[in-house]
């Protein structure tokens, strides 16, 4: 997509995009949120290492993808994958308010419902209502919210469900059985927009993802790496622990997400004390911030 991974001056323009499919998905909603992306062809995927894998092998230009939500916090597999498995470079962010919707087969009622289907983090985010309203219902896991919808359309028996974005019940020939069944009122979503190579030049309201590996596991090995924000008055945003995946119980490295692109010297010299006293830095991304 472009020669010069520090800004976006020179690139091709975007013409495929990749996403959590299969269409009906909240991804998609995400995606046809924005002019440019919505305008572009869209191919959907099973799952997110689907998506990554099709940006990686250039079978789209960009990719995108959940990675974090306001009730269950962040999407694990796909911080992890981007983490540990790929190389790409998160390009933008989309926020999306999440409605989620208990659909069935026209004509069932809530006591009919025998077995929901949907996304692990999407039950996560409704269990009061499936625990309170629906506590002898099976619940399945599907690939995406809108795959549980697929299935629950596809069911031959009686009682099927999914927890599914509303517009999924017409794809699927489905009825809304109740809506908006979240625990939590304010519900939304954020997805990110991936590529291989490509920096967005600064807009002056931008954000940066880095993965810190710490040199040794010792007291006050945060505290250090937190310093070199402080000091520089660099706000961090989002900070959450991982697990390596490369030793035992207790090796983390730390994701982190701060104010500010990658060409604002602050954060730049930064990144640079971290690299040279710190067991590594992982580059996510420098790009254009929600709103």
């Amino acid at each position: 997509m472009t020669s010069d991974r520090r800004d976006g001056r020179s690139r091709t323009p975007i013409s495929r995009v990749g996403f959590l499919g299969p269409f009906g998905t909240f991804t998609e909603q995400a995606v046809k949120s924005q002019t440019d992306l919505a305008a572009c062809e869209l191919l959907p995927f099973r799952t997110v290492p689907d998506v990554l894998d099709a940006v990686e092998q250039d079978h789209v230009d960009v990719g995108v993808v959940p990675i974090e939500n306001s009730i269950e916090g962040t999407v694990n597999f796909t911080q992890d994958a981007l983490a540990f498995d790929y190389d790409l470079l998160i390009q933008r962010e989309i926020v999306l308010d999440i409605e989620h919707c208990l659909l069935a087969a026209p004509g069932t009622n809530l006591p009919d419902v025998r077995t929901v289907y949907s996304i692990p983090v999407a039950t996560a985010q409704c269990h009061r209502y499936l625990r309170e309203q629906l506590p002898a219902a099976e619940i399945l896991a599907a690939n995406s919210t809108a795959d549980a919808a697929k299935l629950a359309g596809a069911a031959t028996t009686a009682g099927a469900a999914a927890v599914a974005p509303r517009n999924a019940a017409d794809l699927y020939g489905l009825a809304v059985v109740a809506s908006d069944i979240a625990d939590h009122h304010g519900n939304q979503t954020r997805f990110v927009v991936v590529g291989k190579d490509r920096v967005p030049a600064p807009t002056g309201h931008d954000m940066t993802g880095i993965i810190v590996y710490q040199r040794a596991d010792e007291p006050g090995s945060l505290i250090s790496i937190l310093q070199e924000f402080a000091a520089r008055r660099v706000n961090i945003t989002n900070l959450l622990s991982r697990p390596t995946k490369a030793g035992g119980l207790g090796d983390y490295c730390f994701v982190m997400y701060l104010d500010g692109h990658i060409a604002d010297e602050l954060v730049a010299d930064a990144l640079r004390a971290l690299h040279a006293k710190q067991g590594g830095v992982k580059f996510l991304g420098s790009y254009p911030a929600h709103g």
